[in-house]
């Protein structure tokens, strides 16, 4: 099992549009990828413009072919812009 989180800061005043667009990239992501069993976006309490994705694949090529997939790379974009930074990527495997 790989495991992915994204932290992701978004502009000031962008934050509806960078859901929306997150929202489509997730439901293309649930149709499309049957080695993703999580694609879920976190707002931080208490910290506005911060979010964090939380990715569960089954294996390493599942999280590869996300990344290579047609859906990611239209979405990102409809995300690109409403980014302040780069997204931060700790990647994780499974213990156990």
């Amino acid at each position: 099992m790989i495991g992915i989180v994204a932290k992701l800061k978004v502009k000031p005043g962008s934050e509806a549009a960078f859901e929306a667009a997150f929202q489509e990239l997730a439901a293309a992501v649930r149709k499309n990828e049957p080695g993703c069993k999580l694609y879920d976006l976190f707002r931080k309490a208490g910290e506005a413009g911060t979010y964090y994705v939380q990715e569960q694949y089954t294996d390493k090529a599942s999280a590869d072919a996300h990344m290579k997939s047609d859906h990611f790379r239209a979405a990102g974009a409809k995300l690109a812009p409403t980014l302040a930074a780069a997204p931060e990527i700790v990647n994780l495997e499974k213990v156990g």
